[in-house]
């Protein structure tokens, strides 16, 4: 019901021109012609249309169903790479507007689709012309292989008609959007098509200025690739999406849809402006702080309904009036009566609050207009009439909506209505009573009303129930069954609900009429809704766990960190570490056995700067970030059932694209790299790998097994080198020997040899095995293994660049009193002059 009614797709479809056949793979036959989506089967095959439709599922999360639609449109000749995108959540009248240069990789463009798991895409007909499709279109239908894919002709794409929508139907509070959006042609383009299209597929149009028009461009968030999405877990969970451990799953605290939605939102698109962040930070203290404010809110917030989806539909006016989208109109407005009286308790919790951003909020609902609706509709709507759970009492809610002698038409249909539904209460009693049983009233929206009796099959006589009753079904000892007489009074009931939502629908009409002009306060009322559930819930997954408030400098320092997830998991805190990368140390090298936590340790990281970067509390006992702009990940998945060549293959793309898209502000982590292929080619690519990324100033973390890569800090003085220690322990018998894993971080590479045969040793391969290839291990170790030494001179210039780092550093971002700045600089000295004479004393004795 929240949709409309479809029925008379048909009849426009043939004006419309819209497209679609079944592709699989692109140079394949047209398959079938259907106007709209797969989904939408109500209309297959009727209007001899044009173009392909594929479908397909990407990576749409288990928590949240795909209702986004988006049309993406590319410039041609020169303008090819300019890239215009437009979507429409058909649950929040919100039109999304962006248009960016992307590069042949078409990263930010599948990176955009991906964040907004559409339900369909629409493109141009000319971008997927058999025989020259373009790029584009290739690369989104190969990763969006389960997503509905929808062409139209190019014509619709017209950036002038897009502009005309846009004026027509934005809310006048929106209407700066023209000033951002009046030269950005593409996203014009796309933004026409995607109305005429939601529009056409809905049956109903958009009421005159009423939608929420912004314009996206990709600066402001800091952007996530889909696979650094995936390997993180972010949002769904790699061995089962229904799975809660995820990021989203430990920080989602949130009571209402529109919270969860914008929670999941900002963890794949955290913020990349710090006064943003602390602004959300400063709430986050408050909440934590005044605990009445916290419980007083949540209170509240907990009684909204979906704001934005209630948005949504009452900003459509349908094509055709029918008893559902009558019914649909009278809830809703219900809905929105039950919405504006939430406001003044959501004022009152939020009126001692002391941070600028709660402030701010509560000024927004100091907003006249949610008063001026609630009297317009309280002239109407009786004052007692509220959302409830349950058909039968939302259904008498929805009849009785209306005051009395406001139409005395509607006042007759009401009590036939009500002498009906008394009529068969005393029918069924009657028959309780000719029977002898304990029948009682039922009520479902599918059947209507129906009878309904507890007893056990022995109490019937025969074992029967009476012949007069039909539809009769038994769950347990619970009988549900029905009359031919009760079916007929069903009937007449429904015939009289139907006149009553008719005549009520119109006075609800009248009355949306009256209020469309005040319901742009509604667009502020959701987002401020949204923004304080998820503060809420950022708040209330603090106080399970000892989080601490971020700061936001040029050092990326945590200090005994732990990893989210695996702390939810575990159902107990995790071993800390502790994390430094500044300007000067901004490589880390890091070895150890496997299994000993490396993998674990990188995922922790990148967790944490993400839940810095949307406004979240950190797991750590103090934590400084340097906001990344990008955040990159290559993780081999351990259950990768490829062969060799395309495990190769698929490492060598995701460290391609972060060398083509990586900048100064990116935090790359990289666990292993090279393995698919030979020792020697996989410590070539690591180690040409690792001095490109070196040139940049992103900090980057390297998880490896090549422990000859760790001489590359003789070259370098920006890399460190850091390993997980591991306790080797004799078994009680004595003879053998058992690795004891500590999971703690120290400097140095590992000094354990041969950890994968000790792994093996563990496993049940055969003893005979395992001698054999220690024996082959020590042998080409000889051969191999030569070792780079560091020079005298290479170790002072390395312990000069170190002193020159912290002091600049000191100098930036000190808060000591000039005492103990004394102290601290002291000891940079002493640790200097000793690193200076270190190497000239060993020199001497040899």
């Amino acid at each position: 019901s929240y949709f409309g009614d479809k029925s008379s797709c048909v009849e426009n479809a043939s004006t419309l021109n819209f497209t679609s056949s079944s592709v699989r793979g692109l140079n394949s036959a047209c398959v079938r012609k259907t106007p709209l989506s797969s989904s939408r089967s109500v209309c297959r095959s009727h209007t001899p249309l044009m173009g392909y439709s594929v479908t397909s599922s990407s990576a749409v999360s288990a928590h949240t169903v795909a209702s986004v639609v988006v049309a993406v449109v590319e410039g041609r000749g020169l303008a090819r790479g300019e890239v215009g995108m437009a979507s429409i959540d058909l649950k929040n009248p919100e039109v999304i507007l962006s248009q960016f240069a992307d590069n042949t990789t078409y990263a930010k463009v599948i990176t955009k689709l991906k964040i907004l798991t559409p339900l369909e895409i629409i493109m141009s007909n000319t971008a997927c012309d058999v025989g020259n499709t373009t790029k584009l279109f290739s690369l989104i239908t190969e990763h969006f292989k389960n997503v509905t894919f929808t062409t139209v002709q190019r014509k619709y794409f017209n950036e002038t008609k897009g502009l005309e929508y846009i004026e027509q139907l934005c809310a006048s509070e929106f209407s700066t959007v023209f000033m951002e959006v009046q030269s950005k042609y593409y996203c014009l383009a796309a933004a026409a098509a995607l109305l005429k299209y939601v529009e056409f597929i809905q049956n109903s149009i958009y009421a005159p200025k009423s939608l929420k028009v912004r314009f996206q461009g990709s600066e402001k968030t800091a952007m996530i690739d889909s696979s650094s999405a995936q390997n993180l877990e972010l949002v769904v969970n790699n061995r089962d999406s229904r799975n809660g451990h995820t990021l989203f799953g430990v920080l989602n605290y949130t009571k209402t849809p529109g919270g969860s939605r914008r929670l999941r939102s900002n963890i794949l698109e955290p913020l990349v402006d710090a006064e943003t962040i602390n602004t959300r930070l400063d709430c986050v203290q408050e909440l934590l702080q005044d605990e009445e404010l916290f419980f007083g809110l949540q209170a509240v917030i907990s009684k909204f309904l979906d704001t934005e989806q209630l948005l949504s539909v009452l900003v459509q006016i349908p094509k055709q009036d029918t008893v559902k989208t009558a019914e649909s109109k009278i809830t809703n407005l219900i809905y929105l009566k039950h919405t504006l009286e939430l406001v003044e308790p959501l004022k009152a919790a939020l009126r001692s609050c002391n941070t600028p951003l709660l402030k701010a909020y509560y000024s927004s609902l100091e907003d006249t207009r949610f008063g001026i609706i609630l009297e317009k509709i309280t002239t109407v709507i009786n004052d007692d009439t509220r959302y409830t759970k349950g058909c039968l009492s939302m259904r008498t809610q929805k009849c009785y909506a209306v005051k009395p002698n406001i139409n005395e038409f509607l006042d007759i249909a009401r009590r036939t209505y009500t002498e009906i539904v008394d009529d068969i209460a005393g029918m069924i009693t009657q028959l309780a009573e000719k029977y002898n049983l304990p029948m009682k009233t039922s009520f479902s929206s599918a059947r209507g009303f129906f009878i309904q009796m507890n007893a056990d099959c022995s109490t019937l006589p025969n074992g029967q129930l009476p012949s007069e009753f039909t539809k009769i079904t038994k769950m347990k000892n619970t009988y549900s069954f029905t009359s031919a007489d009760l079916i007929k009074m069903n009937e007449r009931c429904q015939e009289s609900l139907r006149e009553i939502y008719h005549m009520t629908y119109l006075i609800v009409c009248k009355l949306l009429n009256e209020i469309y002009e005040h319901i742009h306060c509604l667009y502020k009322l959701s987002d401020i809704v949204s923004m304080l559930d998820m503060l809420l819930s950022f708040a209330h997954a603090c106080t399970l766990s000892d989080y601490v408030r971020p700061e936001f400098t040029d050092t990326l320092a945590i200090k005994q960190g732990w990893h989210p997830i695996l702390e939810k998991i575990a159902m107990e805190k995790p071993v800390s570490n502790n994390t430094y990368l500044t300007g000067g140390n901004n490589f880390v090298i890091i070895t150890g056995p496997n299994m000993s936590g490396k993998s674990t340790y990188l995922k922790q990281i990148a967790l944490c700067q993400i839940m810095a970067q949307i406004g979240s509390y950190v797991p750590a006992e103090y934590c400084s970030f340097r906001i990344a702009e990008q955040i990159f990940t290559r993780i081999g998945m351990d259950d990768d059932i490829e062969t060799n060549a395309s495990t190769f293959m698929k490492e060598m793309k995701e460290i391609t694209y972060i060398i083509q898209n990586a900048n100064d502000k990116s935090l790359i982590i990289i666990d292993e790299l090279g393995r698919g292929t030979s020792a020697e080619e996989g410590i070539g690519i690591c180690y040409a790998a690792c001095e490109y990324l070196l040139n940049l100033k992103a900090f980057t973390l390297f998880a490896t097994h090549f422990l000859e890569l760790c001489h590359i800090d003789a070259l370098y003085p920006n890399v460190e080198n850091y390993h997980f220690e591991v306790q080797h322990v004799r078994s009680s018998a004595g003879n053998k020997e058992k690795i004891a894993y500590t999971y703690t971080l120290s400097k140095g590479y590992t000094e354990e040899k041969n950890y994968g045969l000790k792994a093996a040793e563990v496993s049940s391969l055969p003893s005979s095995i395992i001698l054999d290839a220690k024996e082959i291990t020590n042998h080409i170790a000889k051969q191999i293994l030569h070792r780079q030494k560091s020079t005298p001179e290479i170790m002072e210039q390395r312990a000069v660049y170190l002193l020159a780092m912290r002091l600049v550093q000191t100098a930036r971002n000190s808060r000591l009193d000039p005492d103990s700045l004394r102290i601290y600089l002291k000891g940079l000295k002493k640790k200097y002059e000793a690193s200076c004479h270190a190497p000239r004393q060993n020199d001497e004795q040899q």
